[in-house]
C-alpha cells in the first residue's frame, strides 16, 4: 500500500475512525452487557503469563457493530491482565489507506515512549529524509528483547497485515509477546492467527439484548413486566435489531427520548428513520463502510440481496444462479462461472456482510441471511443508486428511467410510469401483484433476463407459462411449488440463452425434445408432483346418502382445491393433503447439453434407453438425481454405464422406493472417489 496524503483518503480514515470510536463508546456505555463470557474466553486465548516463546497472534472476528473494538479495548485497558504483564503495549487503529510512516511513528511512540521517537527523529534530522526503513529498523531492534502487547484494530486486508508483521515485529522475540487483531474478515483472521486462536464474536443472547435495550432507554425489567405493550415492543425491537449491540444501543438512545406509547410508531417507520434520522448515523455508517470497502465486483452482488424480503433465508444456489444470469460474475481462467460465483458468495460471508444460516452435511453453506438492519440500509443504498425497485404500494415509489430490477413483496402495485421494456429481472414473493393481475409475464418484458417465481403464494397456470418463449433474453427461470403447469411448450427451445430452469413441482411428465437446443443450460431441475386429497369421515353412513351430489364437483370447471373443500363439507370430513414427487422423462438429445452441471430428476422407467445412455455425455455434470422406480434391470445397467463416464460428478441421488433396487450396480460403478451417493429405497 502506497503512502498518500490525499485528502479523500484522510477523509475516509477520519470517517472510519469516527465510526469505530462512536461504536466503542456506545458499547462501553452499556458496560459490555452480555460480554463477560466473551471477555473471559478471549483472555484465555491471550497467554498473559507466558514469559518465553514466539509472539502469538489472536484474532477477534465478526460483523460490524458486534463490539469487537469495545471488547478488545476493555482487555487492553485492564491493569490486572495486561498493563502489569506487558511493559510495552500499543493500540493501533489500521485503516484501509493508512500512512506507513505515521503508523510506525505511532507504534514507536506507544511501545517505546514519546521520548524515544523524539530522539530518533532528532538524530535523523538534517541527515536524511525519514523513510520507512529508518523507523522499521529502529523499532525491530528495540523490541527484540522486550515483551509487548499490541492491538491492531479494524484490519481489512491481508496484505496490510503481512506488511506490518514484516516491518514492525522482530522475528526472534522469545518473550511471549501477544498481538490481537480485530477484523470483519473471517478468511483474513484464519490466515493471520496463530494455530486456531480465532475468536468469533457472536450476537447477544436474547435476555442480554433485552437488558441492554432497557438500560439504554432508562427502563428496567419491572417496567416491562408491568406494561404488556412495552414488553411486546421491546421484544419486537430486539428481534429487529437482530441482537446486534450497536443497533440496540443506537436505536435505544432514540427510544429514550420518546414515550413508550410512541415506540410502536417509531418501529413501524424504522426503515425510513434509518435513512433520515441523524441519531441513527452510526448504523448507516457501519453498513456503508463495509459496502465501500467491497471490491467493485462484489458491490452489485451485495446490493442484489435487497431484492429478498426481510428475514428471508436465501439459498446459495439461487443467489449465485441469479448473479450469473445478471452478468455480475466475471469469468476466470480455469474456473467455471458457477465456481467464480460461489467464490463471490464465500467472500461476502468471510467479510461478514451476510451470515451463514444452514450448512450441509459436507460443511458447505446451503443458505444465508442478511441482518434486518443491514438489509434496511442496503435497500436504502439500492434506492439511492436506482439499483432495485421495491414497490411499497403507498405511492412513495420513485420510478426512474433506468430502473432495471424490480421485486414485489405481496400484492403491491407500483406507480404508473414504469417502463417494463427495460426491466432485466422480476421477482415476486407472496401474493400476485396488482400490477400483474392479468399476466405474470406482460408482453412488454422483452428484455427480461431473470424471472423468479419460486416463492409466490398464488397459482402459476399453464396460461401464465405458455408465453414464456417471448422472453427471448431469459437466462434464469424459477417456478415454485404452487403451479398447475402440465406441459413445457416446445417454444422453450427459442430461449437460447437460458442457463437455469428450475421447476421442482409441476405436473410435467416429459421434457420436449426442444430442450436439447438450450446449449447454455447449466442447471435443469424438474419433477412431477402427485397430489392426493385424503378425507377422514366422522359419519361414514352419511357418505352413501350424499354421494349422489358428487358429480357436479368432479368437472374441469371446479378447481382441485374448491373440489376438495366441497367434498369435505358434503361428507363432514376432515381433509388432508399428501404430496409425492416423481421424475420426468428426458428426451433423446439430452447429451447435447454439454454445459449442464445439475440435472434433477430423471424418470429412468419412462426415459428411453438411448436417452439414458446419452447422460454419459454430460461431462460437466456435478449433480444428478434419478428415480429408478419400476425400471428394468437392463435400463439400470445402461444408467450405471453412463454414470461411470461422469468424471465431474460430486453428488448422486437415487430414489428406488418400493421397487427393485439395483444397488450392487451403483456401488461398483461410482465415477469418482469423491462422489457422494444418497439412496432412498
Amino acid at each position: 500500500m502506497v503512502a498518500s496524503g490525499n485528502q479523500s483518503c484522510l477523509a475516509i480514515d477520519s470517517y472510519a475512525e469516527d465510526i469505530r470510536n462512536q461504536s466503542a463508546r456506545n458499547v462501553d456505555e452499556a458496560e459490555l452487557v452480555g460480554f463477560s463470557d466473551s471477555k473471559k474466553r478471549l483472555l484465555e486465548m491471550i497467554d498473559t503469563n507466558a514469559n518465553d516463546g514466539p509472539a502469538k497472534v489472536i484474532c477477534v472476528v465478526g460483523m460490524g457493530g458486534l463490539g469487537k473494538t469495545a471488547l478488545s479495548r476493555k482487555i487492553f485497558e485492564s491493569e490486572e491482565d495486561i498493563r502489569k504483564n506487558f511493559p510495552c503495549n500499543a493500540w493501533i487503529t489500521v485503516s484501509q489507506s493508512f500512512h506507513r510512516i505515521e503508523l510506525l511513528k505511532d507504534m514507536i511512540r506507544q511501545l517505546l515512549g514519546p521520548s524515544s521517537l523524539d530522539q530518533l527523529l532528532q538524530e535523523l534530522q538534517g541527515k536524511v529524509v525519514v523513510q520507512v526503513h529508518h523507523l522499521s529498523e529502529y523499532l525491530i531492534e528495540e523490541l527484540k528483547e522486550k515483551r509487548y502487547f499490541v492491538v491492531l484494530d479494524d484490519l481489512w486486508i491481508l496484505h496490510d497485515w503481512n506488511w506490518i508483521n514484516e516491518i514492525a515485529f522482530p522475528k526472534n522475540n522469545k518473550k511471549g509477546s501477544q498481538i490481537v487483531i480485530t477484523t470483519r474478515n473471517v478468511d483474513l483472521a484464519e490466515k493471520c492467527a496463530t494455530a486456531s486462536l480465532v475468536y468469533h464474536l457472536d450476537f447477544l443472547q436474547m435476555n442480554d439484548a433485552i437488558t441492554l435495550l432497557l438500560r439504554k432507554t432508562n427502563k428496567n425489567h419491572e417496567d416491562m413486566e408491568s406494561n404488556k405493550n412495552m414488553q411486546k415492543m421491546v421484544e419486537r425491537i430486539v428481534n429487529k435489531c437482530g441482537r446486534l449491540p450497536l443497533a440496540i444501543l443506537t436505536i435505544g438512545a432514540v427510544l429514550a427520548t420518546k414515550q413508550v406509547s410512541e415506540w410502536e410508531k417509531f418501529y413501524e417507520h424504522l426503515p425510513s428513520e434509518l435513512e433520515i434520522n441523524p441519531s441513527l448515523e452510526a448504523l448507516r455508517r457501519m453498513v456503508t463502510l463495509g459496502y465501500n470497502h467491497l471490491p467493485s465486483h462484489l458491490k452489485p452482488c451485495f446490493l442484489y440481496l435487497s431484492i429478498f424480503p426481510e428475514d428471508f433465508e436465501i439459498k446459495r444456489n439461487r443467489l449465485v444462479g441469479r448473479w450469473i444470469a445478471e452478468g455480475f460474475v466475471r469469468p476466470k481462467v480455469g474456473m467455471t462461472t458457477k465456481d467464480v460465483g460461489e467464490s463471490y458468495f464465500n467472500e461476502l460471508i468471510n467479510r461478514s456482510m451476510i451470515q451463514r444460516s444452514r450448512v450441509g452435511i459436507a460443511g458447505k453453506i446451503k443458505t444465508c441471511r442478511i441482518h434486518d438492519i443491514i438489509r434496511d440500509i442496503t435497500v436504502s443504498i439500492s434506492r439511492q443508486e436506482n439499483f432495485v425497485l421495491l414497490p411499497m404500494g403507498d405511492g412513495s415509489d420513485l420510478v426512474q428511467e433506468n430502473t432495471r430490477h424490480i421485486a414485489f413483496h405481496g400484492s403491491m402495485s407500483c406507480k404508473t410510469g414504469l417502463d417494463w421494456s427495460i426491466i432485466r429481472s422480476l421477482a415476486i414473493f407472496g401474493d400476485r401483484p396488482k400490477s400483474l393481475a392479468h399476466a405474470v409475464c406482460p408482453d412488454q418484458l422483452r428484455m427480461l433476463r431473470v424471472l423468479d417465481l419460486e416463492d409466490v403464494t398464488f397459482l402459476i397456470t399453464q396460461k401464465d407459462f405458455d408465453r414464456i418463449a417471448l422472453l427471448c433474453h431469459l437466462k434464469y427461470l424459477s417456478i415454485g411449488y404452487l403451479s398447475s403447469i402440465y406441459s413445457l411448450p416446445r417454444s422453450i427451445g427459442k430461449l437460447q440463452g437460458l442457463q437455469t430452469l428450475n421447476m421442482p413441482s409441476t405436473y410435467i411428465a416429459a421434457l420436449p425434445s426442444e430442450i436439447s437446443k438450450l446449449q447454455c443450460l447449466h442447471t435443469l431441475r424438474c419433477s412431477r408432483k402427485f397430489v392426493s386429497d385424503n378425507f377422514s369421515l366422522d359419519h361414514p353412513m352419511k357418505c352413501i346418502t350424499n354421494t349422489i351430489c358428487l358429480p357436479k364437483v368432479f368437472t374441469p370447471l371446479v378447481s382441485r382445491d374448491d373440489r376438495a373443500i366441497q367434498i369435505a363439507e358434503l361428507h363432514m370430513a376432515t381433509k388432508s393433503c399428501w404430496y409425492k414427487s416423481f421424475g420426468v422423462k428426458v428426451p433423446k438429445g439430452i447429451g447435447k447439453l454439454r454445459d449442464l452441471q445439475v440435472l434433477e430428476y430423471v424418470d429412468i422407467r419412462r426415459t428411453s434407453s438411448r436417452a439414458i445412455k446419452e447422460l454419459g455425455q454430460l461431462s460437466k455434470l456435478r449433480k444428478l438425481g434419478v428415480m429408478t422406480n419400476g425400471s428394468t434391470k437392463e435400463k439400470c445397467k445402461i444408467l450405471c454405464a453412463a454414470i461411470e463416464k461422469l468424471s465431474s460428478l460430486q453428488y448422486l441421488y437415487v430414489n428406488a422406493a418400493g421397487y427393485f433396487v439395483p444397488r450392487f450396480y451403483f456401488l461398483s460403478s461410482s465415477p469418482t472417489e469423491d462422489t457422494r451417493v444418497v439412496w432412498k429405497s
